[in-house]
């Protein structure tokens, strides 16, 4: 074991994988520097981060945060920037050895693909990256010949069940899902369901909107074109199964019938752990689970009637071209939409059916196009909104 402290740069340090990796750091002081970390809005709190962890370069993605901050002097002894100059210029720092890349939607692709182009291996937490652009960010991967390194608990655990295993000897990959927080819900009530109800979860501390996405399942959809992506499987090979306790986080099916499956607790420090120390293994930051217990792992089939968005995530990724990306730019649209009460939550999956029917569908061939791409599935889920906005 060797090249420790790891210099860590972490991309959205505020919110809950930012948390989360900072509980691995705390407990693993020794072995890691924090060499830069980035926030949207939330100054006070990468302030107070950079204080307890002497990070030398940070970047407040939001101008006007930025400038209160620099007028403020929240930064005395931080390098502090903005935007998404600033955002990629943290991606490239030289010293950096692990990019973590946990900010929500499009703006992590292009300070992701800046880490890449400079060498730097990248631990993934945000999933749109490789929905939005699998095909591009693989091969920037594979150009550059770094280590992608997956944090989603999910894709986290068939990276650990496939270690050592060769392509060839893949049958299927099966996803699990805790199924939400209205998995047992009757669904003729599903009209009825609030925003406070839908970003409450069972199992899970996270924020609103992939709460919202783990009760539509939409979350689960976006999860099964990123396995697509990172493990090159076809969409008929990627399974999903309904596991309410959250303990098995994925599991691998091989071709001679045996099945692979990593457990933890539900909590992200076990998977970010694993990608920042990879390929080694140290004391775990939580307690693991505990033996002396009745453990229950029941597994299910999903019921599609009770989740759309999943039958639609299957269906965009069979028709590939841009259609992913529409469904992860329409997807978030109605979910902003649901929780500013504008659509009703089983209308969430509607405006993703509609976005879909609506976009010409097209091999991207290029960043620009993709993102352009993205900007125009928003306008048109928006335009969809104010038809059924109630």
């Amino acid at each position: 074991m060797s090249g420790y402290p790891k210099k860590i740069v972490i991309l959205g340090v505020t919110g809950s994988i930012g948390d989360n990796t900072l509980e691995v750091l705390r407990k693993h002081r020794s072995k890691f520097e924090l060499l830069g970390v980035a926030c949207d809005k939330s100054t006070a709190k990468l302030a107070s981060i950079c204080r307890e962890f002497e990070v030398p370069h940070a970047c407040v993605y939001d101008e006007k945060a930025y400038d209160s901050a620099i007028r403020n002097k929240q930064f005395p002894d931080t390098e502090l920037q903005t935007g998404m100059v600033g955002l990629e210029n943290l991606a490239r720092l030289p010293e950096a050895d692990v990019i973590l890349v946990a900010v929500v939607g499009t703006l992590g692709l292009k300070p992701a693909l800046a880490g890449i182009s400079c060498g730097k291996d990248l631990a993934l937490a945000s999933k749109e990256i490789l929905v939005m652009a699998g095909g591009f960010f693989t091969e920037a991967i594979k150009k550059s010949n770094v280590r992608l390194l997956p944090i989603d608990s999910e894709h986290n655990a068939i990276f650990q069940c496939l270690n050592g295993e060769s392509h060839e000897s893949i049958k299927n990959i099966i996803l699990t899902a805790s199924g939400g927080m209205f998995r047992d819900r009757p669904l003729e009530t599903f009209s009825t369901i609030t925003p406070e109800e839908a970003t409450q979860h069972p199992n899970w501390a996270m924020g609103k909107k992939i709460t919202v996405d783990s009760a539509t399942m939409a979350n689960k959809g976006l999860e099964i074109i990123e396995a697509h992506w990172l493990f090159r499987v076809p969409p008929e090979n990627i399974k999903v199964m309904i596991h309410p306790t959250s303990i098995i986080h994925s599991l691998v099916e091989f071709i001679d019938g045996c099945i692979l499956a990593q457990l933890s607790p539900p909590s992200m420090t076990f998977a970010i752990q694993h990608a920042l120390f990879y390929p080694d293994r140290f004391p775990e930051t939580q307690s693991s689970l505990d033996f002396s217990e009745a453990i229950t792992l029941e597994l299910k089939p999903p019921d599609t009637d009770r989740y759309p968005c999943l039958k639609l995530a299957y269906e965009a990724l069979q028709v590939g071209g841009n259609a992913p990306n529409t469904y992860n730019a329409a997807n978030e649209v109605g979910v902003y939409a649901f929780l500013s009460n504008r659509i009703k939550f089983n209308q969430i999956a509607a405006v993703i059916e509609k976005t879909l029917e609506k976009t010409q569908n097209k091999e991207p061939q290029s960043l620009e196009e993709v993102l352009e791409t993205d900007l125009a599935a928003r306008k048109t889920a928006s335009n969809h909104i104010k038809t059924i906005a109630h």
